[in-house]
């Protein structure tokens, strides 16, 4: 899979959600979109991630954003996980990482000097069209609302 940049339409995905709903990329049409990529529920800096785009969701929300977050994580990881933290927004439960791959984001990952397959840290803006307008390869957890607010202010 080549990586995926701007300008390109999003790879299709159908996935269950944290409350056993299914979404595909064609429920996402017609409205923008921030997608994240996560490595893993209830862990420090996805849940400071997570705390950051809840609390901004209303700001997103007023610029016509819908906000979707990915793991590997199961549904009742995801459920346990937005109960814990409030969250209010959709997680995708990626169980076989076929989403992750599509977006380019299941890669090899190194700690302590150990190899090991996980996700990298990744955002994408979609349009209403559902084309990548933007891509946030290097995510700061915990402002990681403000950084986009801060990218789409530049536009």
């Amino acid at each position: 899979m080549a990586e995926l940049k701007i300008g390109d339409t999003a790879p299709d995905f159908t996935l269950q959600t944290q409350n056993g709903d299914t979404l595909s990329l064609a429920d996402l049409k017609g409205s923008k979109t921030v997608l994240y990529f996560y490595p893993k529920d209830n862990t420090s800096g996805c849940t400071l991630e997570a705390k950051s785009l809840r609390d901004g969701k209303e700001a997103l929300a007023e610029r016509g954003f819908r906000i979707v977050g990915v793991s590997p994580d199961s549904e009742r990881s995801h459920q346990n996980f937005c109960s814990k933290h409030e969250l209010n927004f959709t997680l995708l439960a990626d169980t076989e990482k076929v989403m992750c791959e599509a977006y380019g984001v299941w890669v090899e990952k190194s700690m302590y000097g150990r190899k090991y397959m996980g996700v990298a840290r990744k955002t994408f803006l979609l349009d209403e069209e559902c084309r990548i307008t933007h891509i946030f390869d290097k995510v700061k957890t915990a402002e990681h609302f403000r950084q986009i607010i801060n990218e789409l202010d530049k536009k």
